[in-house]
């Protein structure tokens, strides 16, 4: 049978674009369908505006701490429509670079909601397209609780075209975007109180650093609150009125909820078509991604593996290799480095002390806190924070984590470590850079718990 294309992508996001650049290097003839703007969730409304709007809110200290190195610092002011002006701007620049991939590949570009029809066929407007395989690649979206005034609620989406930025903000949920946020809105001269209705924030990350993160956000004055969530949302003359599960009351003037997101796959046709589907809504896939429809794959958050852009790019190019290559192979999803842009930073790889016994039983322990040789002129109370998890039996290293500034940067050479199974004699055996919070991890020797 004679198809239009090769390859149909459904989603111009990094997975998307990856995969259907690669494809058609490999001589595929392929096309990709976006219905927002090319470039998905990172490019557009996540890690990319959010990492811009991490370094604006960061000035505000660096103004403070420059007067203990002799520095003489006006009256600072911030606009926010400044800010998200020269954001906008550089999202659009960024956008055309994406769409210029794409064309410099070779790979045709469909402006608009592509569904599946059967798993040889893609409509695209009134457009029956034909293709021998499919790729879905959509992503996820926020997670909206159904509460009693929610729409007066923004979620991440929205957060980044405020026109003008609330001085009093409520952030509801516990993990890395809610925390990143806080950090954003405080940072930026916000008032702001996170409200998290578990134990602590950043649930899944090890028990240490949810611990040190969380006191340490506290002393740059975000109210963390802990075991608090929302029943209703009322608007007010002053702004917000919102009522949490124990009849208490907070006033703002704006509230925004991070507290997960779900895979695009409503209205895609994709069980119709034959494609099993997890509870959520995530595509189910073997470890090389393909679904229970034989020549339709996906890749990405749709899949509900790891909600990682890098992720994401790895899977769409072992997609690529293995169907147009003849190259198969799977994403190997372990140790995979990831970081958290709070204030200080957090940066992971591998496994939490929990997990590491769970699979390993005896374990030794590293910790280090130490107050940034930074702050030894500023007063400053921030703590940095270095910890290794080590295999007892194998002495490797199976577990790595880091708060404090530029944790993300030494994380990602950790990680090359730790995919080298290295040992904690071959960390040992390392000469650290000095002075520098990355000699901390190769110069810890005492352990700090034996079990």
């Amino acid at each position: 049978m004679e198809f239009d294309y090769d390859l149909f992508v459904i989603g111009a996001g990094s997975g998307g674009v990856r995969a259907s650049r690669i494809s058609s290097g490999f001589g595929a003839k392929v096309a990709i369908a976006e219905e927002y703007r090319v470039g998905g969730t990172c490019v557009i409304r996540g890690c990319v505006p959010k990492k811009l709007l991490v370094y604006a809110s960061h000035f505000s200290e660096d103004f403070e701490d420059a007067a203990a190195y002799g520095w003489t610092v006006g009256k600072a002011t911030h606009s926010w429509k400044t800010l998200i002006a020269n954001k906008d701007t550089e999202i659009d620049r960024l956008e055309g670079i994406y769409h210029n991939i794409l064309k410099n590949n070779g790979v045709e570009l469909y402006e608009g909601r592509a569904t599946v029809l059967d798993k040889h066929t893609v409509q695209v407007g009134d457009q029956k397209i034909t293709t021998k395989y499919i790729l879905i690649a959509t992503g996820g979206a926020p997670v909206m609780p159904p509460i009693p005034g929610i729409e007066h609620a923004i979620s991440s989406n929205e957060a980044f075209h405020l026109e003008d930025m609330p001085k009093r903000m409520i952030v509801v949920g516990g993990g890395y975007i809610a925390v990143e946020f806080a950090g954003i809105f405080n940072g930026l001269g916000a008032d702001v109180i996170q409200l998290y209705r578990g134990e602590q924030i950043l649930r899944g990350f090890d028990t240490d650093v949810q611990n040190v993160l969380a006191e340490e956000i506290r002393k740059k004055g975000i109210d963390v609150r802990t075991h608090s969530n929302p029943v209703s949302i009322e608007k007010i003359d002053s702004g917000l009125l919102v009522t949490l599960e124990d009849g208490s009351t907070l006033e703002a003037e704006g509230i925004m909820y991070a507290t997960g997101r779900k895979p695009n796959t409503d209205g895609l046709g994709l069980e119709e078509a034959g494609i099993e589907l997890q509870q959520n809504g995530a595509v189910k896939v073997t470890p090389a991604s393909q679904s229970t429809v034989e020549n339709i794959y996906a890749v990405g958050d749709v899949t509900d593996r790891i909600a990682l852009t890098p992720v994401a790019i790895h899977e769409g190019m072992a997609f690529a290799e293995t169907v147009f290559d003849n190259r198969p192979r799977a994403v190997d999803h372990s140790n995979v480095p990831s970081a958290v842009f709070s204030q200080p930073q957090v940066g992971s790889v591998g496994l939490t002390e929990e997990q590491a016994r769970a699979e390993y039983g005896d374990v030794d322990i590293y910790k280090s806190q130490f107050r940034p040789m930074k702050h030894t002129l500023t007063g400053a109370s921030e703590q940095a924070f270095v910890k290794l998890i080590v295999d007892q039996k194998s002495d490797v290293v199976v577990g790595a984590h880091i708060i404090g500034s530029d944790a993300a940067e030494i994380i990602q050479a950790v990680g090359i470590a730790l995919k080298c199974g290295a040992t904690k004699a071959q960390f040992d055996s390392t000469v650290g850079v000095h002075p520098s919070l990355a000699e901390e991890i190769v110069t810890m020797r005492e352990k700090f718990v034996s079990a």
